[in-house]
């Protein structure tokens, strides 16, 4: 067995056993203990450095099994050129791993690019309305001629408005990504089994968490939502009801402090209620317009050029702020939040805090993606 195929076989296996979640992972990293390390230690020990109860959802039966498991995987998406992107490792999204409840492990079939510059998401109801449509093919139209074509649209390949948002994708050759609630063995609905080819092979992707084992249960198109507004700069709902998918999506993006717009109706409009219950608690900005949505991301036309402010070159720092300063001087390029925290090991809250008086100051500013860089 080749190393690289055994540390993929731990990767998937970890993902795969009971209990195991991003935070598991995450301390996992903290304590020091490797993903061999998981399958090799006691039950009781590994509990105990984890700092976990004392119960079986780590017994010996349960990691034996998923290692078993993971070998069958392994040779699956070994066959059809399959991209295993796992939490600890620097494939993974960037914007997802800032997300408390992010996928251990993500499978993706194609080449778009998960940590593009510009990831947006138009999500809505499966009984889309002419309005709706209307909507939605324009809105990806226009921002993906103001962005020249640097914009990615990610929706969940489900009827209604996420087909007719990853079609208007196709149509102006921009990339898209859908994210699916089961392996990738299958295609649901099985009528977007053309749709879903063309969006693989014009550059997009197609991503799920779940392993080929895996089938479209009820439950998994809920957690699916997640990852859509997790991989998100904005969540844009184009229409819906007070309940639905789409209303799931919305809430994920906001408890990740991601942007939420939203498509006003009228108000008399089953498929607007949704949308204007959003507005009209806060919890969603108004579109009207794709400019709406670049003045709200900051996101500047193709065609604007940016008179580039004047560096503090010799800023006055305090002993937290250095650290921070010297190492985005000395990458040269954006961090994402998540990077300066594993890199300087300063916690996460005192980190947003930090980088909160920083931008304040005019040192750093904030960048697409959830990023950060020294402004110029």
């Amino acid at each position: 067995m080749s190393v690289d195929n055994r540390e993929l076989v731990e990767k998937i296996a970890l993902s795969t056993t009971k209990g195991v979640h991003a935070e598991i992972v995450r301390r996992m990293e903290e304590v020091g203990i490797g993903t061999r390390d998981f399958f090799e230690m006691p039950s009781l020990e590994l509990c105990d450095r984890l700092g976990i109860s004392r119960s079986t959802m780590f017994s010996r039966q349960s990691r034996d099994e998923a290692y078993h498991e993971a070998w069958e995987e392994v040779e699956f998406v070994k066959r059809h050129n399959i991209r295993c992107l796992y939490i600890g490792d620097e494939t993974y999204p960037d914007r997802l791993r800032e997300c408390y409840d992010a996928p251990v492990m993500l499978y993706a079939l194609g080449d778009a690019d998960l940590d593009a510059e510009h990831m947006m998401s138009v999500v809505g109801t499966r009984k889309a309305t002419q309005y709706g449509a209307t909507f939605t093919h324009s809105l990806v139209k226009d921002l993906g001629e103001s962005l020249c074509g640097n914009l990615t649209v990610v929706n969940g390949l489900a009827y209604g408005i996420d087909a007719l948002a990853h079609s208007a994708s196709l149509e102006c050759g921009l990339p898209t990504v859908a994210v699916l609630a089961h392996g990738l063995n299958m295609i649901y609905p099985a009528a977007h089994r053309d749709l879903a080819q063309r969006i693989v092979k014009s550059g997009g992707a197609l991503v799920t968490e779940y392993t080929s084992k895996q089938k479209a249960l009820r439950p998994h198109f809920l957690e699916r939502n997640r990852v859509v507004a997790g991989l998100c700069d904005v969540t844009i709902v184009a229409e819906s009801d007070i309940k639905g998918g789409a209303m799931s999506t919305a809430q994920r993006a906001l408890d990740y402090n991601r942007e939420v717009m939203a498509l006003p109706g009228r108000i008399n409009d089953e498929m607007s209620r949704g949308c204007n219950h959003l507005i009209r608690k806060q919890k969603a900005s108004l579109i009207g317009s794709p400019t709406d949505v670049m003045e709200l991301m900051s996101w500047m036309p193709a065609d604007v050029v940016v008179s580039p402010r004047q560096r503090v070159l010799f800023p006055d720092l305090t002993d937290e702020e250095k650290p921070v300063y010297d190492l985005l001087r000395l990458s040269g390029k954006e961090m994402t939040v998540d990077e300066l925290h594993h890199t300087l090991s300063i916690p996460i809250v005192k980190l947003q805090v930090i980088l909160m008086e920083m931008e304040f100051n005019g040192i750093i500013v904030k960048c697409p993606g959830n990023k950060v860089a020294l402004s110029l």
